[in-house]
């Protein structure tokens, strides 16, 4: 017969798991788009483009609030999260115009 506390170990094991998987396709989903977003970043350091571009990251916050409202996350932490990615990307752009 399985315990209370038992069971709910195995449920905490089998949550672990899924976040561990979750974690590691975040990771490479992250790393895929940064390869984008560093070939982006060198074709406009050739082409003397600026490496932000306001209006194409508010169109991405709006669309990002709406994919995380359907997904049922914090639209305020989507848009955080998606801040900190394009603060990361500029740098970025900005290293390829040096």
């Amino acid at each position: 017969m399985t315990t209370d506390a038992t069971r709910a170990a195995e449920v905490l094991k089998d949550h672990r798991e899924s976040i561990d998987r979750l974690d590691a396709i975040l990771v490479y989903t992250l790393g895929e788009r940064f390869k984008h977003t560093q070939a982006v970043g060198k074709l406009k350091a050739e082409h003397d483009l600026p490496p932000s571009d306001p209006a194409r990251e508010a169109l991405q916050i709006e669309r990002l609030e709406d994919l995380a409202q359907r997904a049922n996350l914090d639209p305020e932490f989507a848009k955080k999260f998606l801040a900190f990615i394009i603060e990361e990307v500029i740098q970025h752009h900005k290293k390829h115009q040096e």
